[in-house]
């Protein structure tokens, strides 16, 4: 009989404006429960403990543009590495901010658009040691974890001057490794022999493929997220890939001064069936829109549930479950989210446990929106919690619990 799902409904704790610009990418601490990593447009990193809630610490001097992915070092929990679209591989120790660059594929600078290599998928095989990181050409490369230098030459898995957006290796059987771009495939590769045109299966969309993703305890699942509005499942890769074994029709297809929407397994679940979401359209509550993320069950395409704050009028493209509590991360704009379930607390301890602390200042307020701010889905400053928001700045302290009644 399938477990019933916990489903992590109700804001605990947020920090708002928490980045400067907007979320790209979530990763929870693989030991530590309450740490939750962040990346954002301009290439910080975040490293939130959302026990504390009020703590802030951001490293804005490792990327000079966008974090889009980020996988901790297999050998070292305190090394994350991190592939950005200034070209280069980062790996950086969280407790100093000391980053070293492993790969740099723009070593002369800018030299026009043509040129300018950007990197997005990125994953870490962890029996054979490598970090594997592709970019805006097509081209996959492979950099030795130990020996911090790049394997081989970068080879083409995808269409010539298409993005490689996804890269994730089979969590159970390590030479099986899972693509997806603007090319409008996923592919599937054995990585004993990579080369161009070798693929074990390419997985055929509509429109460009924003993830795919191996199911996370077997390994014999694969989900997709395409922008033609679908969620794809393949239920084994040893069966007939030709056609998915199911199509859900959801609401993501946006991502014009959004991250990329991403269907994300949660990876506690023995049956393999529940996904996260977060939906572009939005739901009317009580006269005011907000855009729910979503729980589904991928085995029957059942809506299990939609989650939602009051409070959070901006969309949550980037979400991410937590490998061993039943936590949600979301990014909204520049601002964090924890969810936690309802049902876990009484009424008292809703009230006592759910923290808000307020980062930074706001600039537009005074008129002095930033120019780097007008392509971001940023009006998060809209959150008002029914308490009083505190602003904190880096070095204080400072947390503000829900009140039963909003403060004018």
């Amino acid at each position: 009989m399938k477990p019933a799902y916990a489903i992590p409904d109700q804001v605990n704790c947020a920090a708002i404006r928490y980045h400067s610009r907007r979320v790209t990418c979530l990763e929870f601490h693989p030991i530590n429960n309450h740490i939750l990593l962040s990346g954002d447009k301009k290439g910080q990193l975040g490293v939130w403990d959302f026990d504390k809630v009020h703590e802030k610490t951001v490293y804005g001097n490792i990327h000079s543009c966008i974090l889009n992915n980020m996988r901790f070092s297999p050998a070292n929990d305190g090394t994350i590495y991190a592939a950005s679209s200034d070209g280069t591989i980062s790996c950086t120790d969280l407790e100093t901010g000391i980053s070293s660059s492993l790969m740099n594929l723009n070593p002369d600078g800018w030299q026009g658009p043509n040129t300018w290599r950007m990197l997005y998928g990125m994953d870490i095989n962890l029996e054979k040691g490598v970090v594997l990181v592709a970019d805006n050409f097509g081209f996959l490369y492979l950099v030795d974890t130990r020996s911090n230098s790049q394997i081989g030459k970068a080879i083409m898995i995808h269409k010539k001057g298409s993005k490689v957006v996804g890269l994730h290796c089979n969590p159970v059987q390590p030479d099986l490794l899972l693509s997806c771009g603007n090319d409008h495939f996923a592919r599937l590769w054995d990585m004993r022999r990579l080369e161009s045109g070798s693929t074990l299966y390419n997985l055929e969309h509509k429109r460009v493929v924003n993830s795919a993703y191996f199911s996370p305890l077997s390994g014999t699942k694969i989900l997709t997220t395409s922008q033609d509005n679908r969620l794809r499942i393949w239920d084994s890769i040893f069966g007939n890939l030709d056609i998915p074994s199911r199509e859900i029709v959801h609401s993501h297809d946006f991502n014009r001064h959004l991250t990329p929407f991403r269907a994300e397994w949660d990876p506690k679940d023995p049956s393999e069936s529940l996904a996260v979401i977060g939906r572009y359209i939005s739901e009317n509550y009580n006269g005011t829109a907000l855009h729910p993320i979503d729980f589904i069950d991928i085995n029957t395409g059942q809506l299990v549930a939609e989650v939602m704050d009051p409070n959070i009028t901006t969309i949550s493209p980037v979400n991410k479950l937590h490998p061993r509590d039943d936590i949600l991360a979301s990014g909204s704009s520049r601002s964090l989210f924890i969810w936690r379930p309802k049902e876990k607390y009484d009424v008292a301890e809703q009230l006592d446990t759910r923290k808000i602390v307020v980062f930074g200042g706001d600039d537009r307020k005074r008129g002095k929106r930033s120019k780097d701010e007008y392509d971001d889905d940023s009006d998060d400053e809209k959150f008002n919690p029914k308490g009083k928001n505190t602003k904190a700045k880096k070095s204080q302290k400072e947390t503000t619990r829900y009140g039963r009644k909003a403060k004018r």
